[in-house]
């Protein structure tokens, strides 16, 4: 296992200092790895990578697909990662993409124009997983930590319109931290919304918007606040005027939807989280037309629940996600219907 972060530095790559490590990384973790581009239905070219239970290469199948959508500025290589590797290390299959202007995907960094259309850029691609040798048949499931909470609903309410209710198209979503409404603290007071809606007509990928850090304000334990700033991956410049405009409008669309959502879900959020509201997920909690539906509101913790926290409480976290996956994946799987 990875050494305590007490004694990590700052590295170039956060499994090592030359990407030669990289199977070396993965094989200490004792699972498998592979990363490759997808070229989306609309031309983006976009990096993904999967990481799989070795056993998934003899006669045992992994337990369940799990599709991982990152949030925000992030990518899913670093800090992420540490979430797909703890589930594959229990039996999970598990895929993830970096969003278009993000980590090693095309566009322009953090600039976020149409965030429907990057909803069906991670649909297509996460078609085309299920539908790989050795996964149709399993269950499958979504992931997304802050603005990949949204994304993840954005396709659920998607694959609603798209496609017959008689067979779900997914068994579950695990939403962490999701981004369904910006926080009061976080989000432009009056009239500056409408004046950056104004001027992001003529100059939307300007990175102008004033904004609080996002590493000081999601990530509690100081040394994991120097690993997730050195993340090169990372973008760490100001928000660009197309990319807050479109994502104020999105929050306020998944905002007034949130009781059109069927898809069994647990949602995990922060007390203490700034970035986005721990209040709207008790709303998506308490509206959503879900069945099997679970919330868990962890006292005092940060956005960052499952990097930034202490190691105490990250694996408070991750272990209620594992519960919760173990439970639904005895249940039948949907991957083999699409």
């Amino acid at each position: 296992m990875a050494a305590p972060f007490e004694r990590i530095r700052p590295r170039r790559h956060f499994w090592g200092d030359d990407p030669a490590e990289e199977d070396g990384y993965y094989a200490a973790q004792g699972i498998h790895a592979t990363s490759s581009f997808y070229t989306s239905p609309r031309g983006i070219t976009l990096f993904t990578r999967s990481w799989q239970p070795r056993s998934s290469a003899t006669a045992t199948s992994p337990l369940a697909v799990v599709c991982l959508i990152h949030g925000y500025g992030n990518d899913i290589s670093w800090t992420f990662q540490s979430t797909p590797i703890f589930l594959a290390q229990h039996g999970y299959a598990c895929f993830a993409l970096d969003l278009p202007g993000h980590g090693r995907s095309e566009g322009l960094r953090a600039f976020v124009p149409d965030v429907d259309a990057v909803a069906r850029d991670c649909l297509a691609y996460f078609r085309s997983v299920r539908r790989s040798p050795g996964l149709q048949g399993l269950p499958c499931f979504l992931f997304g930590e802050s603005m990949g909470g949204a994304l993840c609903l954005l396709i659920h309410l998607l694959e609603r319109e798209e496609e017959s209710q008689e067979q779900p198209a997914w068994d579950g979503a695990v939403l962490v931290a999701p981004m369904c409404k910006i926080s009061d603290s976080m989000r432009p007071r009056w009239p500056i919304p409408e004046i950056l809606t104004f001027v992001a007509r003529f100059a939307p990928t300007l990175p102008i918007v004033p904004t609080a850090d996002l590493v000081e304000k999601s990530v509690k334990v100081e040394e994991k606040r120097i690993v997730a700033a050195s993340n090169p991956q990372r973008y760490g410049g100001r928000p660009r005027l197309g990319t807050v405009v479109e994502l104020i409008r999105v929050t306020d669309h998944l905002n007034s939807r949130l009781s059109e959502v069927t898809i069994p879900f647990i949602v995990l959020h922060g007390s203490a989280d700034v970035v986005t509201d721990p209040g709207v997920s008790q709303a998506l909690y308490d509206t959503a037309g879900s069945k099997d539906k679970t919330i868990k509101i962890y006292d005092g913790m940060l956005h960052s629940m499952l990097f930034g926290e202490t190691e105490e409480n990250i694996a408070k976290v991750r272990n209620d996600i594992l519960l919760w996956l173990n439970e639904r994946s005895q249940r039948g799987g949907s991957c083999s219907r699409h």
